[in-house]
């Protein structure tokens, strides 16, 4: 149908995202899938029966706006044990329709016109978008791609009066950096005695690898004061098309995230909230994760070691990076193009998590997948030869 309106777009550049092209491109020649940020495997089932029990039930219309009681409670449970912090559950903890809708949430309520909201590169795609669409300034402050680490002179440096927010991401996506105590330090001695808010998106704060701890904001009482912490059940429990997240922010910003929340979705998906209310009476179901994907990093890292890449470390998340600069000057997305139609292993360019699409001769690899198409995937890619 031709529309007899012309619409003015609120963001003329964006168009279909990577992660759909990339997926597309990949059925189409039956790629080994290593691009997608989500679980190939199965849940535990028991969720699935937690969640069935629930429907059973009755419980099928919706929650309260701000989320059922029982799992904010138990949430409000795990952070206090996990982090010393204590966040009341009737007022600074809200269940959302993905850590995703937490993000545009949090950026919407607290950010407005002409501000400027810091962020790193590469970046998950949508926190430049949403800055934008609230009529603020995204200010991108890159990375090292040599030690993946941040430049905090750097961030200082894009500091001015008119930085609302600074968006961080630990572990991060796409390049699996996990912060140090170190990050943690300067990043308090920048925002001290500033209105500067932290947004932190903790979605993989459950995959954190070789020893060392999560180090969210909430286990820090300076800048917990002026954070929102977002995470997701989806990433948690590999459930990712359920679409359950929740953040944590002191009340009276969660007072102002919660006027848009209610007016986008108003209540997360009922059923999943029950099931995620008990599977969090079972603290394994996540102190496990670590373990458990650190293995696959592992498996995915080692069975790469013949291969043409470098595989850099990866420090938590569901991903790492594999460097091809040292044998071609290929752009990003014709390596990752090359690799669909040729080894039939689909990868997502760096490239694409930069908005000004910066060349990197690096793609990144998901391991959040079993453990036959990690090996699959690997001996693909280490029987495939650059022309």
């Amino acid at each position: 149908m031709q529309s007899v309106i012309s619409a003015r777009s609120k963001l003329p550049d964006v168009g279909t995202t990577i992660f759909t092209t990339i997926g597309q491109l990949s059925a189409e020649h039956n790629a080994v899938n290593l691009a997608a940020g989500s679980p190939s495997f199965d849940c535990d089932p028991l969720l699935v029966d937690y969640t069935a029990a629930a429907m059973r039930a009755g419980h099928n219309q919706y929650s309260a706006m701000t989320g059922l009681p029982a799992l904010r409670e138990a949430l409000a449970q795990k952070v206090a044990t996990l982090y010393g912090a204590h966040y009341d559950p009737a007022r600074e903890i809200t269940i959302l329709a993905s850590a995703s809708q937490g993000l545009y949430s949090a950026i919407s309520a607290l950010v407005h016109p002409g501000d400027d909201v810091i962020y790193f590169e590469p970046a998950f795609d949508s926190y430049s978008p949403i800055t934008r669409l609230q009529g603020a300034v995204p200010v991108a402050v890159k990375m090292s791609l040599d030690d993946l680490s941040i430049d905090w002179d750097a961030v200082a440096a894009a500091v001015t009066p008119r930085t609302r927010m600074i968006i961080v991401n630990s572990p991060h996506n796409p390049t699996g950096m996990a912060f140090s105590e170190e990050d943690i330090r300067r990043l308090t001695a920048l925002t001290d005695n500033t209105d500067i808010l932290i947004l932190s998106d903790e979605v993989y704060e459950h995959m954190v690898f070789d020893g060392q701890p999560h180090r969210s904001m909430a286990a820090y009482p300076t800048l917990a004061a002026r954070s929102v912490v977002v995470s997701s059940f989806g990433k948690t429990y590999g459930v990712t098309g359920w679409r359950v997240g929740y953040c944590l922010a002191p009340a009276e910003l969660m007072w102002e995230i919660r006027k848009v929340h209610q007016f986008m979705v108003f209540a997360a998906d009922t059923p999943m909230q029950f099931a995620f209310a008990t599977a969090l009476e079972n603290p394994e179901s996540y102190l496990r994760l670590p373990a458990f994907y650190q293995r696959k990093r592992d498996l995915l890292t080692q069975a790469l070691a013949s291969s043409p890449f470098q595989v850099m470390p990866s420090g938590g998340s569901f991903f790492l990076l594999a460097r091809f600069s040292h044998f071609t000057s290929m752009k990003d997305n014709d390596m990752v193009v090359q690799l669909i139609q040729d080894a039939k292993v689909s990868s997502i360019p760096l490239s694409a998590f930069y908005s000004d699409g910066t060349e990197t001769g690096m793609l990144r690899l998901s391991f959040a997948k079993d453990d036959e198409t990690l090996l699959e995937g690997a001996r693909r890619l280490c029987a495939w030869r650059h022309a």
